[in-house]
């Protein structure tokens, strides 16, 4: 008998171990996804500013190409 009470009380504190995970990761995800945003835009800001950069390239080349041709 104090077998079975000992699992359940065991069975409640992994229960209440698992709520508490729950919260933290409940807590820590917009920190998170915070941490992953402010990592992640000056990355996307860099590479807009790549392909901006070889668009306009391109452009220039092609012009001078236009003109050369004609």
């Amino acid at each position: 008998m104090l077998l079975v009470l000992l699992l359940l009380l065991l069975l409640l504190l992994l229960l209440l171990l698992l709520l508490l995970l729950l919260l933290l990761l409940l807590l820590l995800l917009p920190l998170l996804l915070l941490v992953l945003l402010l990592v992640l835009l000056p990355l996307l800001l860099i590479i807009l500013i790549i392909i901006v950069i070889i668009v306009i390239i391109i452009t220039i080349l092609s012009y001078i190409h236009m003109g050369e041709c004609s």
